[in-house]
């Protein structure tokens, strides 16, 4: 419906173009906020009229009338009740775009009525107010629809000075008297009421190529307005795919992300893992599996993030987080050791809300690594992806597993516990074990213990 929408004038509507309706909701947003900004400053250019209006002093010896003398009140009065009809239009996101082509006109309508009425304020010929200054008040009224970034209503409200001012004009000509204070002498021009064609229409060419050039660069700001409102929402849903810090490196990058790009650093990587999920997820049905997981990933990646945790990838029923690889941090092994005491104590927690509900308890096991990783972009020109790589990778992943041989819920090796203490992390009751046989190691390790297995998964860490 919305693709086969006219376009005004071959001006592209940003509406009409084939976006996801979430970038529609945000651009009508967008517009919304305009509106009321544009009947705000309307207000306050009316209040501004009704000033100049109330301090004006009477003018001796002016031939004034009673029509001269009421019109400037009523009109002001009129443009008060309409004002504020649009700005509570605007403020309900009411404003159709008949009622703001009709605000153009009530405008242009306003300008030119008192821009008129002066030759009767002031007892003079018609021809007087083609010299008023008022004129240029034209150019707000057409910068403020600069503000809907829609160049159509640029168009109209410059086309509708353009024809006010063509319609003034040939109105003093011809109240003239068939055009008798027609003059082509400046001098004469500029020192008496007569009127100078070649002036007038200086003036309508001015107005119509500012038009012009407004509403050229309003189509091109309109696009940069789409395109700002898609680049948002995209930003929002690769946070909620990505970590806020990988999200936040793609979209500010100030070259083009490439296959190979990486950085060296120094971080901290943790593993998270429900013991025996696999078992479990054969005797329960899909939805139950997914339904667990939601609950299980929501239970423990706060935990990691309160820390510093960025969460790196979800694995089935493992978490991977890294600390201190999307974001350099001096305290990366510190803050990855107390990620894993808070995600202890969340799953302490979470399996606590789970026997409340009748609902089976389960281990859940986690290790971390500290050491030198390159953080950067792998995969082809079609598909990136952001990945840490490096011997803590490994080992954190190998120490989840050890968890199991070594009867723990939580692990680490010696130099990362170190490090961690170096960094400011204050260790509570942890067990040292020198010389581990470890599967998927060379030679033995030194761990620490950070947890030692509970006597049921229910039960709280240390």
């Amino acid at each position: 419906m919305a693709g086969k929408r006219k376009r005004w004038l071959g001006i592209p509507d940003a509406a009409v173009q084939d976006f996801p309706e979430r970038v529609h909701v945000e651009i009508r947003r967008q517009r919304a906020e305009s509106q009321r900004l544009i009947s705000v400053l309307q207000l306050g250019v009316v209040l501004f009229f009704i000033f100049l209006a109330a301090i004006q002093p009477e003018q001796p010896g002016a031939a004034r009338d009673v029509q001269g003398e009421d019109l400037v009140p009523l009109v002001l009065g009129g443009y008060v009740l309409f004002t504020l009809s649009r700005l509570y239009l605007a403020w309900r996101e009411r404003l159709y775009p008949w009622f703001q082509y009709l605000s153009i006109v009530v405008d242009m309508g306003l300008l030119f009525c008192l821009i008129w009425s002066f030759h009767i304020e002031y007892g003079q010929p018609p021809s007087f107010y083609l010299k008023a200054p008022t004129l240029i008040y034209v150019f707000i009224f057409i910068g403020l629809r600069v503000l809907t970034f829609e160049a159509r209503y640029v168009i109209a409200a410059g086309f509708a000075a353009a024809a006010g001012w063509v319609a003034l004009s040939a109105y003093a000509v011809l109240a003239s008297g068939g055009g008798e204070m027609v003059t082509r002498d400046y001098v004469e021009y500029m020192t008496s009421n007569s009127i100078l064609i070649g002036a007038e229409a200086d003036k309508i060419i001015a107005i119509l190529v500012v038009t012009v050039i407004l509403a050229a660069a309003m189509n091109r700001a309109q696009r940069l307005v789409v395109r700002a409102a898609t680049e948002g929402e995209a930003v929002r849903d690769l946070a909620r795919f990505f970590s806020p810090e990988v999200a936040q490196q793609i979209t500010a990058s100030e070259k083009v992300v490439e296959a190979g790009s990486g950085e060296a650093r120094d971080a901290a990587i943790v593993f998270c893992d429900i013991r025996g999920f696999t078992r479990f997820s054969q005797t329960v049905s899909p939805g139950e599996v997914i339904a667990m997981l939601t609950d299980y990933q929501q239970a423990l990646v706060p935990a990691l993030q309160a820390h510093g945790g960025t969460i790196d990838k979800f694995m089935g029923d493992g978490i991977m987080a890294t600390f201190g690889a999307a974001r350099p941090s001096e305290t990366a092994a510190a803050d990855a050791l107390r990620g894993v005491d808070a995600v202890m104590e969340a799953a302490a927690e979470w399996n606590r809300h789970r026997a409340a509900e009748g609902q089976p308890a389960h281990r859940v096991n986690a290790a971390a690594a500290f050491g030198p990783i390159v953080f950067g972009a792998v995969g082809d020109r079609e598909r990136l992806e952001y990945t840490v790589i490096g011997d803590p990778v490994n080992q954190a992943a190998k120490l989840e597993k050890a968890n199991r041989a070594e009867r723990a819920d939580a692990l680490t090796d010696r130099g990362t516990f170190e490090a961690a203490v170096r960094q400011g992390y204050a260790a509570g009751s942890v067990e040292h074990r020198s010389g581990s046989r470890l599967e998927g190691f060379d030679g033995p390790v030194d761990l620490v213990v950070l947890a030692p297995r509970s006597s049921s998964p229910s039960s709280p860490p240390r």
